[in-house]
């Protein structure tokens, strides 16, 4: 099977995340799995194999830009007989070229939304329209794959779409135990995601020194890289919390070195503008950190499950600072609570595949 994705290993995503972790699981249970990604920089092999899984990279245009222009992503479909297409994400010029040329060659396809914000104003305002213009190769699709029920909610009546049409299979999020020697700190504060101005890490560092005045010892970690690493840095140091405010990139195949940096914060705040189903978040809580997010579409389901206290997304710095400051005056939790696995994932995904493949018209 071929599994279409816009960015790969070793870049850093939720994207990125789900393909690895599902990809792998696939190929040591027997699939014949090959990644099909896009490269920019043309930095990274264009061929390569990682635990079983084959990887191609194709290059795409432009560089420095999230279009992913890649036409040989086309011609690579074409080149082999697939038995399963399952494209990743459609929010790039990858998802079109991948679907139309499945179509062309008569392979069965699913499509996982990985419905996400955006940096830019202008593309988050577009997605109507890029949904709207995908609908004929979407409508085609074998199967669409959603990660969390509003999606089905959201895409359903949008796309005109009968919800039969649609399996809810959720991403895992369950690390390795973390070392033996990691100690909880009862001060840090952790926000993790790539570093996107829409991740919302500005905001958390902007309440950092309202809670400092409450919590002296507080401290932020941001675990992430991105093109916002700059800017953080810039606004915690006009803020005077420079000293405070700690950035790191965690590999995404190092899960052991994720679990272990995620198990020393006490509380985990997410204030993303937007997310499908907040992968480190759910890590977080899984070891036991308190949560604290913003109202936002995805993240609010937290809230309700539970799992997180929410704040209104455009509440002002104080009143966030406030929560936070609460959450830190809290014990860890005691009993993480029970979520869905990766192992889980991939067996409903191959489930889904098997059937996809010996559907009658298909055989």
């Amino acid at each position: 099977m071929l599994m279409i994705t816009p960015r790969f290993l070793p870049h850093l995503g939720g994207v990125e995340v789900h393909v690895y972790e599902v990809a792998r699981r696939l190929a040591a249970s027997g699939v014949d799995v090959t990644v099909l990604s896009t490269e920019v920089g043309g930095e990274l092999p264009t061929h390569e194999r990682m635990e079983s899984v084959t990887v191609i990279r194709v290059r795409g245009w432009p560089a420095g830009r999230d279009y992913y222009f890649a036409p040989s992503v086309y011609a690579q479909v074409m080149r082999r007989c697939w038995d399963v297409i399952h494209v990743q994400s459609m929010h790039t010029l990858v998802a079109p070229l991948a679907m139309a040329a499945a179509r062309r060659a008569r392979i069965p396809y699913a499509v996982t939304f990985h419905a996400g914000g955006h940096s830019s104003g202008f593309r988050s305002a577009m997605r109507p329209l890029q949904l709207q213009i995908l609908r004929p190769l979407l409508a085609r699709a074998d199967r669409l794959v959603a990660l969390a029920p509003f999606e089905v909610d959201t895409y359903a009546p949008q796309l005109r779409i009968p919800r039969a049409r649609f399996t809810i299979i959720p991403n895992g999020s369950d690390l390795p135990a973390p070392a033996a020697t990691v100690v909880r700190e009862s001060e840090l504060i952790a926000s993790i995601g790539r570093l996107e101005r829409y991740k919302g890490h500005h905001r958390v560092i902007e309440i950092l020194p309202e809670v400092i005045r409450a919590r002296r010892d507080a401290r932020l970690i941001i675990i992430g890289s991105g093109p916002e690493e700059a800017a953080l840095r810039a606004l915690a140091n006009r803020l005077g919390v420079a000293e405070r405010v700690e950035v790191v990139g965690v590999p995404v195949a190092d899960r052991q070195l994720m679990a272990s940096t995620l198990a020393k914060a006490k509380l985990a705040v997410g204030l993303s503008e937007f997310e499908t189903q907040p992968i480190a978040m759910l890590e977080a809580a899984s070891l036991g950190c308190r949560l604290v997010v913003s109202d936002a579409p995805g993240l609010i389901e937290l809230g309700r499950s539970g799992l997180a206290r929410c704040v209104p997304a455009r509440a002002p710095a104080n009143e966030v600072a406030q929560v936070v400051v609460e959450e830190l005056a809290k014990p860890p939790l005691r009993e993480p609570p029970a979520l869905p696995s990766w192992d889980s994932c991939a067996e409903a995904l191959l489930a889904l595949y098997t059937e996809m493949h010996g559907r009658p018209e298909r055989r």
